[in-house]
């Protein structure tokens, strides 16, 4: 319980539920220091006629206009200096505030206990030690509606990285496909790139939440493919490192699959890779930071996720208002969907899709199972990635508990949810109110888009000194960064909220242009067909008609 000789108040949308897996690992040493994130009010909330351009701000004018007021920043310094905590960053445009004492005095700060516990970690299932919290936090009264979140005491594992292995060094990186498998510029090819594009003058950020990549891997794997290595930057965030071979079947793989496939998809664009916690706090900082690079990206790539009831109202809500800040500056954030089918590994036998690729501000990029010809450059056949039979993942797609379905949605035929339990929706309605009517009302649709996913019809990457096939959303992600760097050389504009022109006259059981209509196959709850569907989105890219179309 709060501390009444702070005045503390409760803080909308923090409360987290219990982690039935969680067991206590050994006493907290409350005299460690400890930094959190705190995310402020905006000055003013940001028009939809910006975010959804085609007006671009710049970072200054974000912070101008919509960032933290100078005001609420002292406010914030001045109540938590009292309590014993120091203000050490601030990041107006973002309205982040870095705040730092010992976990003693953030947690009676904040009205909170802490502990140290092990649970298993979302992608390996291997026990991870870290801070853990139950029930809501709360804030000096000072600051009520001051302060939106408060991110960072509880550090558990936050997202999963969104790939499928095939199998290490099934097919050589440097080979035409053979069974069906392909790097990723034989992918970008089939999908019809736009020719005499290749993403030059372009910079993609891509967010890491652990793993790393080393120069050798980067000059075997582009060798390979006679592509000249790409410009490729590692960024610390929040004390994150690239750090190769921490993790060698894990996000090592992940970090080479979002390198190699931008690389060798965009060759010409320039890479700044963001590595950070993963934790709740370290996921939103390491957005925000690649938001505010100079000069901004024309696309952030996110192959890292987790159900949407895995995250707490307050870190949701930040992660789109980061993602919303990137789009009214022109950046268009593209996000896995996840491997897990309709259902995203949460067993409740419950369809539920996977966030952050769920925000109305991220472009979500689903999975597709891709058989070609690449000589010819044609396709064979594509359907909706699903191969849970063999225990190798598909796609994921659904209706948004969470959020409501975005303008540029309104006309697409997105369905009412999946059918849930009564049990289920009362659970919702519990940790999220009005999350059970939401869902009745039907909710912001995933996927928008598709490509290739499918580990059988994987991507040749190269990891950890080894050819290795693999697929997921993960490839997906970065593939669509790729494609937006490459229509923006040739158009000269920035995209932002593509969305508002992807969906541009789109009607419910028509295919649209620019895209290939997948219309067989499904994730689980949900069942492709003509159009927009929950499985595939619109389609996969085809890159040429898709340019014409901007064009026009």
């Amino acid at each position: 319980m709060p501390d009444e000789s702070h005045n503390l108040v409760e803080l909308p949308g923090s409360a987290r539920t219990r982690l039935e897996a969680a067991t206590p690992a050994g006493q907290l040493d409350t005299s460690e220091r400890a930094e959190l994130t705190l995310v402020l009010r905006r000055r003013a909330e940001i028009p939809a006629e910006i975010v959804e351009g085609p007006t671009v701000l710049t970072h200054d004018q974000l912070a101008e206009r919509y960032g933290a007021d100078p005001a609420d920043v002292d406010l914030v310094r001045q109540t938590l200096g009292a309590l014993g905590l120091e203000v050490t960053e601030v990041h107006a445009s973002t309205r982040r505030v870095k705040v730092a004492g010992t976990i003693g005095a953030l947690s009676s700060a904040f009205g909170v206990t802490l502990q140290q516990v092990s649970s298993p970690d979302p992608k390996t299932g291997e026990d991870v030690t870290h801070r853990y919290r139950e029930g809501p936090l709360f804030v000096p009264a000072a600051l009520d509606g001051v302060v939106l979140a408060v991110l960072g005491l509880d550090t558990r594992p936050q997202a999963r990285p969104h790939f499928r292995r095939r199998g290490a060094g099934a097919v050589p990186h440097a080979a035409a496909a053979q069974g069906n498998t392909y790097p990723p510029n034989q992918v970008a090819d089939i999908y019809k790139f736009p020719a005499g594009t290749t993403g030059a003058a372009q910079t993609i950020a891509v967010i890491e939440l652990g793993g790393g990549f080393s120069t050798s891997d980067l000059d075997t794997y582009f060798g390979g493919l006679g592509i000249a290595v790409p410009s490729i930057s590692a960024v610390s965030v929040d004390g994150a490192s690239n750090a190769p071979g921490s993790d060698p079947n894990g996000a090592d793989v992940e970090v080479a699959l979002d390198i190699d496939v931008i690389g060798a998809a965009a060759p010409g664009a320039s890479q700044l890779v963001y590595f950070a916690p993963n934790s709740d706090n370290g996921f939103v900082d390491a957005i925000s930071a690649a938001a505010s690079a100079t000069p901004a990206p024309i696309a952030i790539s996110i192959s890292w996720g987790q159900s949407e009831d895995s995250w707490t109202a307050q870190a949701r809500s930040a992660m789109d208002a980061a993602i919303a800040d990137a789009a009214a500056m022109g950046i268009t954030v593209c996000v896995a969907s996840g491997d897990n089918g309709s259902g995203d590994a949460v067993n409740d036998g419950q369809p539920h899709v996977d966030f952050p690729a769920s925000s109305p501000h991220a472009l979500a990029c689903g999975g597709t199972k891709l058989i070609a010809n690449p000589s010819a450059g044609t396709i064979s056949s594509e359907v909706v990635w699903n191969e849970t039979a063999a225990n190798e993942g598909a796609g994921g797609g659904g209706v948004s508990d969470h959020f409501a379905v975005p303008s540029f949605q309104a006309n697409a035929g997105v369905p009412a949810r999946a059918a849930r339990s009564e049990v289920a929706s009362e659970v919702a309605s519990e940790v999220a109110p009005g999350a059970a009517t939401a869902a009745a009302a039907g909710g912001r649709g995933v996927p928008d888009v598709a490509g290739n996913a499918d580990p059988v019809t994987g991507y040749q990457v190269f990891s950890g000194g080894q050819a290795q096939v693999v697929g997921g959303t993960s490839a997906v992600a970065p593939l669509w960064a790729a494609l937006v760097s490459r229509l923006a050389e040739a158009t000269g504009q920035r995209f932002g909220l593509i969305q508002t022109l992807l969906y541009a006259g789109v009607s419910p059981g028509t295919a649209v242009d620019g895209f290939n209509d997948i219309t067989s196959g499904s994730n689980g709850a949900y069942t492709a067909g003509p159009g927009w569907d929950a499985c595939s989105g619109l389609g996969s890219p085809d890159g040429t008609a898709l340019l014409n179309r901007l064009k026009s």
